[in-house]
């Protein structure tokens, strides 16, 4: 039977050989220690669940509520923005409540692509922000994105030598995978080549309250003019440690948001009240638990950081994100990214993500998720010291 076509546009999915390879190994009774898949180990703060419990038995919220999200979650999702940032919004018509910041991402792509339009996505990046756009039939440009690199020039040149002109940018900071940073100096370039060339442009800040040493991640509304020409997505799973509930946002333009309120009320009526509920407590209530999840993240950054470091393998300490996101030691960089992975999977029974996951200019590098507890990450950097001080030795 021949492929469908938006299936045929997507390329084979790297995570899955070693998803398969994990699978394999843990079926043979292997101890696997998975740095793989950014899946927070941390749980939801009680007072989260109790509020979910507490709406869940309550028979009026077990009825089909709001694709855009309810009234009291949208207007918690502006009062952050005030309280965080000193962004002004209307819960009306500036914000929308989405199934998770991925299905915000995917629908606005649906809503806002002809066919053949250009999207600029960074490189390496999250793979929604690339195949959102490519499955509802876009072209894509790769900005390059690199610490020995300048990225608002690359994408400058993007814009500039792109023809049809680009119509989209995404941009991502914190960044997953490579947990770069900016401030809001890049921003307000950003915004100021956004509006000379016409782009709209997705920011997604889902890390903006994981970061590290005095780092406080910015958001592109906070530069005068930027709404119109942007919108935010943000997630409440890293945050909260909230990701099986799914539940994520986009506020800013009001014409995108709009936009993205008529695809969604085609599509779905909106999370499970309770959850909604539950999230809004989670915005309004006590922050403590916000600080509490910063400092593991980032102590477990210091112990692999520290540990890698004393086996020879030196990374650069990222400012945010519970990603690290490592060159790989120069002994096997002619592997490339998804050989390492497996070799490393092999031999130190630790997983990790291979840099080409995220996109080609990945590749000599892979993501380590900060999600093992201390105890489990230093049982991985003694596997890993082993592995590492074996060098060429150890063969594919």
């Amino acid at each position: 039977m021949e492929e469908f076509f938006r299936i045929k546009r997507l390329p084979p999915y790297v995570f899955a050989v070693v998803n398969e390879l994990k699978y394999q190994a843990r079926a043979r009774g292997e101890d696997i220690i998975d740095f793989g898949m950014g899946n927070p180990d941390l749980p939801t703060p009680q007072h989260i669940v109790d509020k979910l419990c507490e709406a869940a038995q309550q028979g009026r919220n077990h009825r089909y509520s709001l694709s855009r999200g309810i009234f009291g979650l949208r207007r918690a999702i502006c009062g952050y923005y005030k309280r965080r940032f000193d962004v002004d919004l209307d819960p009306d018509t500036e914000s929308i409540v989405t199934i998770g910041s991925k299905e915000g991402l995917s629908s606005l792509a649906l809503a806002m692509t002809t066919p053949g339009m250009t999207v600029l996505t960074p490189n390496p990046t999250y793979p929604i922000h690339v195949y959102s756009f490519v499955l509802a039939g876009a072209d894509i440009r790769h900005v390059p994105l690199s610490r020995d690199g300048d990225f608002f020039e690359e994408l400058r040149r993007a814009v500039v030598n792109s023809w049809p002109r680009p119509k989209v940018l995404v941009v991502n900071f914190p960044s997953n995978p490579t947990a770069m940073v900016v401030d809001l100096d890049f921003y307000e370039k950003v915004v100021a080549c956004a509006r000379e060339y016409n782009l709209m442009v997705l920011s997604d800040i889902a890390y903006a309250e994981i970061c590290f040493d005095g780092y406080r991640a910015p958001s592109i509304l906070q530069v005068p003019g930027a709404k119109e020409v942007a919108v935010e997505f943000y997630s409440l799973s890293k945050t909260y440690s909230m990701p099986g509930w799914r539940v994520g946002f986009s506020v800013g333009n009001q014409h995108l948001i709009r936009a993205l309120a008529r695809i969604k009320s085609y599509l779905d009526y909106g999370m499970f009240q309770p959850i909604q509920i539950a999230a809004t407590v989670a915005l309004n209530g006590p922050q403590e638990c916000v600080a509490e999840a910063r400092q593991i993240y980032q102590s477990r950054r210091d112990i692999l950081l520290d540990g890698l470091a004393r086996s020879g393998w030196q990374i650069e300490a990222p400012k945010a994100s519970m990603f690290v996101w490592a060159k790989i030691p120069d002994d096997f960089r002619h592997l490339g990214s998804l050989e390492f992975t497996k070799l490393l999977l092999k031999e130190a029974k630790v997983a990790v993500s291979p840099g080409v996951g995220f996109g080609e200019y990945g590749d000599d590098s892979v993501r380590i998720a900060l999600i093992e507890n201390e105890h489990r990450t230093r049982q991985a950097i003694r596997s890993m010291r082993r592995f590492l001080s074996a060098g060429a030795d150890v063969r594919p």
